[in-house]
């Protein structure tokens, strides 16, 4: 069985990899000849745990090789599977027309009954509208399409591709199953099969379940700090809840970036509106995320003051631990938003990617947590990378009276009860 996947960022290099890790003849296919360089020499688009090493042995087993033509890349494939990142603006607004596009496309190479499978994040009716042009385009070709959504977690990625809750999968008729099921069922055979888009719109309710459940807590958070309650106690009441439970997403922290979660808020806001429903909650989710965004900032002027001339040491600069990608980092946005007031910035990650310019000449890139922070005003810890937890306190010892921000709590156990450090966090205020 020979699988060809389409789009080769993060979700399309870990799913080549997986994929032919459990046995599947995969070709991973990219319209940029010089991804597929990189990633043919064993070099993934950015860093997530384990992927070099996956890549390079899919390869030495020739299970996996990557062109950036087509046809080649299809020729004898039973299954065209789209994983590209769907291109976003600054707005979080999807470009799926690329996705289409490109499918469309590529399915002219594939061959009379093949299989098309959709993980890029797309809203809902975006199957539907495939298989309509598909069958204009294409009118003596069979092809079948199901919908199975991206559930890839940064930094965790091949853990969750590898041995995943479930795997939600859509199909236009039930007899279809039978065609995907040996795909599927040798990654797992705890499958969700439904209509295809039940399984689209299944994605957007989860990522604004988790969207909503983040600014919940972030605003449950704010009252927190004013009142003298813990909110990191009050999610520990709400965990054993048995109507909630223990892995709800009630901790307080950052604000959730662009990206993944917004991408599908704003699918299910676009949707209602299209149909002319409702949307309130949603539009709230958004507007309460984008407040929550500036805590940093509001705890800087309340600790530090005026920021001009201040040194301030960022921690870590990637959107998640665990990967090297700045695109739609919280902290990268922070860092810019400091340079703006005057501040005199440096940062500390080992894992991030080089800075864009301008901010690449505006920010000092330290060598290690201890060099970041050595003369700052403040330190505010920008990614949660575990490797931090380790020697932080120590690190962090000479800072003597002078100001920790880290928004999620992140380094509380460590960093809480050390003497001459003001550590600051989400959700806990002064005691009354």
């Amino acid at each position: 069985m020979k699988i060809c996947v389409y789009g080769l960022w993060h979700l399309g290099s870990v799913t080549a990899a997986c994929l032919a890790e459990c046995g599947f003849e995969v070709c991973g296919l990219d319209p940029d000849a010089k991804t597929v360089e990189n990633i043919a020499a064993g070099h993934a688009p950015l860093f997530e745990p384990g992927l070099d090493e996956l890549i390079a042995r899919g390869i030495a087993s020739g299970r996996l090789s990557f062109s950036s033509d087509a046809q080649k890349a299809l020729s004898g494939a039973d299954f065209l599977w789209v994983a590209f990142d769907t291109p976003v603006d600054d707005n979080d607004r999807a470009d799926v027309a690329y996705v289409s596009g490109r499918t469309l496309e590529a399915v002219k190479h594939l061959r009379h009954e093949g299989g098309v499978i959709i993980s890029s994040q797309a809203p809902v009716g975006f199957v539907r509208g495939l298989e309509i042009e598909c069958a204009k385009r294409y009118p003596e070709k069979r092809i079948y399409f199901v919908c199975s959504p991206e559930n890839l977690r940064l930094g965790k990625a091949i853990s969750v591709f590898s041995n995943p809750d479930r795997i939600i999968i859509g199909v236009r008729r039930d007899e279809h199953i039978k065609k995907f099921e040996p795909v599927f069922g040798k990654i797992t055979p705890r499958l969700e099969w439904m209509r295809t888009e039940s399984a689209e719109m299944t994605k957007h309710a989860i990522n604004s379940f988790l969207a909503m459940s983040v600014v919940f807590a972030n605003e449950l958070a704010g009252i927190c700090e004013s009142v003298g309650a813990d909110a990191a106690e009050v999610a520990r009441g709400l965990k054993t809840e048995e109507r909630i439970g223990p892995k709800a997403y009630v901790g307080p922290g950052t604000a959730f970036a662009g990206g993944t979660l917004a991408r599908d808020i704003n699918f299910v806001i676009e949707t209602g509106a299209r149909f002319s429903k409702s949307a309130l909650l949603f539009k709230a989710v958004n507007e309460g995320n984008e407040a929550h965004k500036s805590w940093v900032r509001r705890k800087l002027a309340e600790v530090v003051g005026e920021l001009k001339g201040k040194k301030a040491a960022v921690l870590g600069l990637t959107y998640k631990p665990g990967t090297s990608t700045l695109r739609r980092s919280l902290s990268v946005e922070l860092c810019k938003w400091l340079v703006s007031e005057g501040a005199v910035v440096t940062a500390y990650d080992p894992f991030a990617e080089p800075l864009p310019e301008p901010l690449a000449s505006s920010v000092k890139r330290a060598g290690s947590i201890a060099q970041a922070a050595s003369s700052a005003d403040v330190v505010i810890l920008g990614t949660e990378h575990k490797d931090f937890q380790n020697s932080v306190a120590a690190d962090l010892a000479a800072l003597s009276g002078r100001p920790v921000i880290d928004p999620s709590g992140f380094l509380r156990k460590v960093l809480e009860k050390t003497p001459d450090i003001k550590y600051f966090c989400v959700g806990r205020g002064e005691r009354l």
